[in-house]
């Protein structure tokens, strides 16, 4: 089972976060189920880029990218060669290290 590891976030993960998980899990849910409240406005139907993040190890073992997430990320604050939307992400077999951008382009917060 690959392993998570989610570097430190000030706000959603002040001590960062490591845990193992199956391959083919959907990656914003599975950060949610670790306690990691993740931005998701659109509820993950692929509407916004609220859940961007970084991917700094393990990127190629995510699935491919497909054109709609490519010009949401295009809007995406802090975006890299290596960024992804987590509610389009499904994990692979190999380790991961995770980054959340520290700003999205959501305005306004619930909570």
């Amino acid at each position: 089972m690959p392993i998570i590891k989610v570097l430190p976030h000030e706000e959603l993960c002040p001590n960062g976060a490591e845990f193992s998980v199956e391959s083919n899990k959907n990656l914003c849910k599975i950060l949610l189920e670790h306690g990691i409240e993740i931005e998701h406005a659109c509820d993950m139907s692929r509407a916004c880029t609220t859940c961007h993040i970084v991917v700094r190890n393990g990127f190629n073992s995510l699935n491919e990218v497909d054109e709609m997430e490519e010009d949401l990320l295009d809007r995406a604050w802090g975006l890299t060669s290596q960024s992804r939307l987590s509610c389009q992400s499904r994990i692979g077999t190999e380790d991961l290290i995770i980054e959340i951008p520290k700003y999205t382009i959501n305005h306004a917060k619930e909570g």
